[in-house]
């Protein structure tokens, strides 16, 4: 008996092997789409590393005990550290097939742990030969049956290709680390990757890029549409992986920020209402006296000894259980552990409500339902999803009710919201107002259409400048927009965006006029002047929280700024030193009018 098979014996009768959780993010919405289970040996042995451990596990026949052992230890831990979002497992169709694996072990071990059927992503890797086709469908039917969601593993990487793609319709493909690996630098891979993308929306698809380990990976795929990554360059696989987007190894994620175009307001914060809690050695027939006690009691959270959200009790579970024979007798003195959701939405307070109602929609939550609320991970309260999906019914329209048409960033009424909110809040802030130059000559010469694209172009340049910085984007009007900022780089940001709506403006032109830096136009007197080409003023304030009492007020001082911006002919950021309103001009009578 050789040594790996001694190791392999050992990991089988002990059960020591290590579930490392790799997040897959989505970037588009903000959140944790999932994690993939990844098995680790023993520490220091022949087998700790995955390759080496399967091979071996397939070379001595026990390759079905082994993959059994990890879905059991992935499931386990998975609820265990309550992760959010969906469990990737990965499973080898030879096992699928094999005739002495034994079936419906997948679903009796997340009912036993107590996980959703639709929480669970089976990922089927391409690597291998598939002999038998057919019965490799009817296996995969069978999963779906049973609730679960169907992923193809490394895309591209095996045999088969785009054919099990279209015979087994997945939910997710994830493409081969081998076309992700610096296709920033290679036409093949790009075009490759916007092929599938292509593919996956018509057949409503969802995309997963695995493997990115370099920024320009990352923005190339975000680019091409790609919104589910995973890789080094986010996060590394470890046995306790990051819960949320606000950790502090994804601040520099290219991204967009929702709340460019919503303000504060959209956090799910808002809509907690604090509810007592209990821990999760209370026994049952205690929770059943609450609920007794305060008819208007849905649900009670459970926490563990550090206040934080382990669970959800609900009364009609608790109450049906009670209500059947033996009940009291059996559940009485167990804790509530025993009757909880194990498996409840938890947010941070600050989690946009755009974000949290896809959560909702994606993991098929009852709406009668709450969801918990945490700050810093301590429990602060609940919020009953009615609630939560009315008030975002409620700022979509009041969003569109605002917005701009033309590029649906919010306008004036959002934009003065914001204002107050800072103010009411003595939050710091400074304020940008956007100018277009020579824009009315521009449209005179090349047409609306072109104008109307210009515009388009100032709103994307804007709001991409914006996409790291919790900044909020506004549109007043025509050719004017603002910017307030939160934090201290605003001037960087708006030489960001005069330097990159001037390089990417010039797309408009004719190369005669791009060759003599402007063009002829008649003026309102109808002479003729030369007009450069398009440029931006730019107005930055930072007002005095003290002496500024509202939003027009600092509007004013924005504008004003604006103003000395458009002195210059080119470019121009003028950055204001006055903080507060303008002094009031007192105009003196004349004597004549002095009795």
């Amino acid at each position: 008996m050789t040594i790996q098979r001694k190791v392999l014996e050992y990991i089988l009768k002990s059960g020591e092997i290590t579930t490392l959780f790799q997040p897959i993010f989505d970037i588009s919405n903000q959140v944790i789409l999932g994690y993939e289970a990844l098995s680790r040996g023993p520490k220091n042995s022949p087998l700790e590393m995955p390759n080496t451990l399967f091979k071996v596990a397939h070379e001595e026949g026990l390759i079905s005990e082994l993959e059994l052992l990890c879905r059991s230890k992935a499931i386990e831990n998975f609820v265990r550290l309550n992760l959010q979002g969906k469990l990737f497992l990965n499973v080898s169709p030879k096992t699928l097939l094999d005739p002495c694996h034994p079936k419906g072990e997948t679903l009796h071990l997340i009912e036993q742990f107590g996980l959703a059927a639709n929480r669970v992503v089976i990922e089927v890797t391409e690597q291998e030969k598939v002999d038998d086709g057919f019965l490799l469908l009817k296996t995969i039917a069978h999963y779906r049956e049973l609730g679960f969601t169907i992923a193809i593993d490394d895309l591209g990487a095996g045999y088969s290709g785009l054919k099990q793609w279209s015979e087994l319709c997945p939910d997710f493909v994830k493409i081969d680390r081998y076309f992700i690996d610096h296709c920033d630098e290679s036409e093949v891979k790009k075009e490759f990757l916007k092929s599938i993308t292509v593919l996956a929306r018509a057949t409503n698809t969802q995309v997963i890029a695995e493997g990115i380990e370099r920024a320009e990976e990352l923005t190339l795929v975000e680019n091409l549409g790609i919104s589910n990554v995973q890789g080094f360059l986010l996060e590394k696989p470890s046995i306790k992986p990051s819960e949320d987007f606000s950790s502090e190894q994804l601040q520099a994620l290219s991204f967009t920020q929702s709340n460019t175009l919503f303000d504060q307001s959209m956090a799910i914060g808002r809509l907690s209402v604090t509810q007592p809690a209990i821990s999760s050695d209370t026994r049952c027939k205690d929770a059943h006296k609450l609920f007794e006690q305060d008819k208007s009691l849905i649900s009670i959270a459970v926490l563990n000894t550090e206040n934080q959200p382990v669970g959800l009790l609900h009364r009609d579970q608790l109450t049906e259980v009670f209500a059947a024979p033996y009940g009291h007798a059996l559940y009485d003195k167990r804790p509530v552990t025993a009757l909880m959701d194990k498996q409840p939405l938890v947010v941070d307070e600050n989690q946009l409500l755009d974000t949290v109602s896809k959560q909702i929609t994606e993991q098929d939550f009852d709406i009668r339902r709450h969801i918990v609320i945490t700050r810093e991970k301590a429990y602060l309260g609940l919020a009953p999803l009615r609630d939560i999906l009315k008030h975002i019914t409620e700022e979509k329209i009041r969003h569109a009710q605002h917005a701009n048409p033309l590029t649906m960033l919010p306008g004036n009424v959002a934009i003065n919201e914001a204002i107050e909110q800072r103010l009411r809040g003595s939050n710091s802030f400074s304020l940008a107002y956007i100018d277009l130059n020579h824009f009315k000559q521009f449209n005179d010469l090349y047409g609306y259409a072109s104008g109307d694209s210009v515009i388009k172009l100032l709103a994307d340049v804007t709001v991409q400048a914006c996409k790291n910085s919790a900044n909020f984007v506004g549109h007043i009007g025509g050719d004017d927009f603002m910017v307030v900022f939160d934090q201290h780089n605003a001037v960087d940001i708006c030489n960001t965006i005069i330097e990159q709506f001037e390089h990417q403006s010039r797309i408009f032109f004719t190369p005669e006029h791009i060759k003599s830096k402007g063009y002829w136009a008649t003026n309102r007197e109808g002479e003729k002047q030369f007009v450069p080409l398009l440029t931006l003023s730019i107005g930055l304030v930072v007002p005095d929280l003290q002496q500024c009492k509202n939003s027009h007020q600092v509007a004013a001082l924005a504008t004003d700024a604006k103003k000395e911006a458009k002195r210059y002919r080119h470019s121009y950021l003028f950055i204001c030193k006055r903080k507060g309103p303008a002094p009031a001009v007192v105009r003196l009578a004349s004597n004549k009018h002095v009795i």
